[in-house]
């Protein structure tokens, strides 16, 4: 789904299309309109293909899109059996918000439905966050509920990270400290995940510490990253004034 207000891939659209009923359904197509991109072909002319290789589905598919000479909004998914041209798309073609990295399969591989038989390889960017709050205790944090400030200077909530190691859970221990009166977080609930009704047991801490955190290039209209971040590590040498603002998603690392 492109979103051409935000000039990005939305998720979120995705959603509201696939939800919309008849009445707003129509006004949804123009202002984000879809596109369907083939990446696989299981059936032609009520003959299922899931037995035959990857290799013989994709050549039937591109077969199908040119005797039909299908254009746009109709779209073949790329592909290639080169290496180095994937890694070139992993790393130009994550640029445009909204598309996370390549999917690698087998040539000789059968369709098999319900099986993960491929393989999701993601951009990951370095990237920080300011600690608000974790699970846990601050003496045993589990994982960290991380924020960024925008325009006017308020600490929004951009996502959590995958639990801590042990070290690691030892180490942000050392250095957090129990939120103070006015945390800008107070009476906050955050969600388990991203679009989840589920709600996080979390602990505010003083939001004065900057973490360091791997995150992939999911990330919503408004910043906040849909999957959960990596911790890497605590960036002392640098204040929560050095982070990345609200809405900058996955940006480069402070110096």
């Amino acid at each position: 789904m492109w979103d051409p207000e935000a000039g990005a891939l939305s998720f979120e659209g995705l959603q509201r299309r696939a939800a919309a009923r008849s009445r707003s359904a129509a006004a949804l197509a123009v202002r984000l309109p879809a596109y369907y991109v083939a990446f696989d072909i299981l059936q032609v002319d009520c003959h299922e293909l899931l037995h035959i290789p990857y290799c013989d589905r994709r050549t039937l598919l591109q077969d199908l899109v040119a005797d039909h000479a299908l254009t746009a909004p109709w779209t073949l998914c790329p592909m290639t059996t080169d290496l180095t041209t994937a890694r070139e798309w992993l790393q130009s073609w994550t640029d445009v918000s909204g598309v996370e990295g390549i999917v690698v399969k087998g040539q000789d591989q059968r369709y098999l439905p319900g099986s993960r038989g491929w393989t999701k390889i993601r951009r990951r960017d370095t990237t920080e966050a300011v600690v608000g709050a974790v699970t846990g205790s601050p003496a045993r944090p589990q994982l960290l509920v991380l924020g960024r400030h925008d325009q006017a200077g308020r600490l929004r909530a951009v996502g959590r990270t995958v639990p801590l190691r042990p070290d690691q859970a030892l180490h942000v221990a050392e250095h957090l400290a129990p939120a103070e009166r006015g945390h800008p977080w107070t009476g906050v609930k955050f969600a388990a995940s991203w679009g989840s009704r589920d709600v996080l047991d979390a602990i505010l801490v003083r939001p004065d510490l900057v973490a360091e955190v791997s995150a992939d290039r999911a990330v919503d209209r408004r910043g906040v990253f849909r999957h959960p971040l990596r911790f890497k590590r605590l960036r002392l040498d640098v204040t929560v004034e050095d982070v990345p603002g609200f809405g900058a998603g996955p940006a480069a690392a402070a110096g």
